[in-house]
């Protein structure tokens, strides 16, 4: 579940924690005060896109913390393992994002630094996010097809649908590469023969790169280098004044020592060791730059080789491994075209036993989906009549189409709200409030079977009376017996069926607006639901009805 939610700089939210409880939590507040600021900022910490405009006036950035428990961390543990950070400890799990008005935000799991798309990743497996438009997500063709497929649970035998449409789908692409006229293959083919020849013959590798490369600059700069390595030669060991002479006349005056001071024998032992260093020292300046001055023989074949690489590699990817990675591939592809007809014959008759296959797959997936239908239509059909459609009806039509990445089949959801109505596809209901219910029912059905932990509703009341309210809110609380629900709504025939009430209130201090969450006790959230039934003059018989809603849906 999501244990807690602080806001800090985010919009007119100055610094705000929310702790929340297992179950139904609704939040409730008047227009603008900032309800559905908490469910942007959730939205963040689950990977949405950030906007910098939302950075509270005067504040360099804004932060956004989520503390999570989990009794099944498998899914998320998976997903941090796959991006190199570690598991979760004990089910714990503290998300940070910042958004900041100079340079790059930053995103941290468990304080280890990570990516939106981690973020994103980890929000698909733990909250399943619905606004109030979202509802027209189930009027599309693909995401029926998802609704069914995971109320069936047939992840595991689509995937293997898949798994075969991809196989086809790359025989497909191989064989278009090996068709074309015979002209159009010959041209190709000579190109190849030219590339291949053309890299392969000039011998390359890394390796040779990099040492015809230090060598052209050693040789380059030869006369530099020279007389640098004689300057040092001669401080060192060949010259007046030498490093090394000076050390002969230390070494003969420390001999003189000996006998009257104690240290004199260890450090004549140390200025002969110096000595040896120097000498050591200038030898190996003098060996190292023995073939430093290459003759015009040898520097014309440098230059030339340098050349032929920055040709390669203007030609052929910018670097010295991509020329061979290109080399590697025109290879393989004149390979190709050289046993063209038997690879063709061969692609086709693998494509005859995938298409077979894929057939076979393909129609094990729709006889589970049409078992699956007739339940699903019977199950949101019951949803229904609890949300309000006593005599509706809802339908699951599948027909067949060719093969697609996700089966060999079309699905479209209709609606018959009343009794001798015909059914008719979602697309065609006029009514946005029908549509909600519909989607709130289906997310009622799937929730049963759907393992995402926590489902978060944003006004999913919208355009529907206050006479359905209850009837939705009856929906919401027994989603939340088997998940963490939060709830944002503006009926008070809603808000009164949550487990835990929050109150977001909007004030104004010394000419800056703030927003406040408060979490309501048994009388505030009587004062709350009265409100929402009356406006701000509460009288007695207002909190009076509050009361006795509260009482009422308590009791149901």
């Amino acid at each position: 579940m999501l244990l807690s939610l602080r806001v800090k700089n985010f919009a007119i939210a100055e610094d705000i924690t929310v702790e929340f409880r297992p179950q139904l939590n609704v939040i409730t507040g008047e227009t603008g005060a900032g309800k559905s600021l908490l469910l942007a900022a959730l939205g963040l910490i689950l990977g949405e896109r950030a906007d910098k405009t939302l950075i509270r006036t005067g504040a360099e950035q804004c932060t956004v913390e989520a503390l999570f428990q989990l009794d099944r961390p498998e899914p998320v543990d998976r997903i941090l393992l796959e991006s190199g950070l570690d598991a979760l400890e004990e089910g714990a799990l503290i998300i940070r994002r910042s958004i900041a008005n100079a340079g790059a935000g930053r995103n941290t799991v468990n304080d280890a630094t990570t990516t939106v798309h981690v973020l994103k990743a980890i929000g698909d497996v733990l909250v399943d996010m619905h606004g109030p438009h979202d509802h027209q997500s189930l009027l599309r063709s693909e995401f029926q097809l998802d609704v069914l497929d995971d109320f069936a649970n047939l992840s595991t035998v689509r995937d293997a649908y898949f798994e075969i449409y991809e196989l086809k789908r790359e025989l497909l692409e191989r064989l278009n590469s090996l068709g074309g006229d015979d002209a159009e293959v010959s041209r190709q083919m000579d190109m190849l023969r030219f590339q291949v020849d053309e890299i392969a013959g000039a011998d390359v590798s890394v390796e040779d790169a990099l040492a015809v490369e230090e060598e052209h600059g050693r040789a380059a700069n030869a006369q530099n280098i020279l007389e640098a390595a004689a300057e040092a030669c001669n401080a060192l060991t060949a010259g007046e004044a030498a490093a090394f002479d000076q050390l002969v006349v230390v070494q003969r005056a420390l001999g003189g020592l000996r006998g009257l001071v104690e240290e004199a024998e260890p450090w004549a032992e140390e200025a002969g060791n110096i000595a040896g260093q120097i000498q050591e020292l200038s030898r190996s300046i003098q060996q190292s730059i023995t073939d430093v001055e290459a003759g015009p023989e040898r520097m014309q074949h440098l230059e030339t080789r340098k050349s032929l690489y920055e040709q390669l590699k203007r030609k052929y990817g910018g670097t010295v491994e991509s020329a061979l990675s290109f080399l590697a591939d025109a290879q393989k592809r004149l390979e190709d075209f050289e046993t063209r007809d038997e690879q063709i014959a061969e692609i086709r008759g693998q494509l005859a036993k995938l298409d077979a296959k894929l057939v076979q797959r393909g129609e094990e997936l729709r006889e589970q989906r049409q078992r699956a239908a007739k339940r699903l239509q019977r199950d949101i059909t019951l949803a229904l009549q609890d949300l309000g459609f006593e005599h509706g009806a809802f339908g699951v039509q599948l027909a067949p189409s060719e093969p697609g990445p996700s089966g060999m089949d079309e699905v479209d959801f209709g609606f018959a709200p009343n009794t001798g109505e015909e059914m008719r596809p979602l697309k065609a209901i006029a009514s946005s409030g029908e549509i909600s219910r519909v989607m709130l029912a289906t997310k009622a059905i799937l929730a049963v079977h759907d393992r995402i932990p926590i489902l978060v509703f944003d006004e999913v009341d919208a355009n529907l009376g206050g006479e359905m309210g209850h009837a939705v809110g009856e929906k919401l609380a027994v989603v939340a017996h088997g998940h963490q629900v939060l709830c944002i709504t503006h009926l008070p025939q809603v808000a009164v069926h949550g487990g835990t009430h929050y109150a977001v209130m909007k004030e104004v201090r010394d000419e800056r607006t703030f927003t406040r969450i408060s979490e309501l006790d048994s009388e505030t959230r009587i004062d709350e639901i009265a409100r929402m039934l009356g406006g701000e003059d509460l009288t007695s018989v207002t909190r009076e009805h509050a009361r006795q809603m509260l009482e009422k849906a308590a009791a149901s």
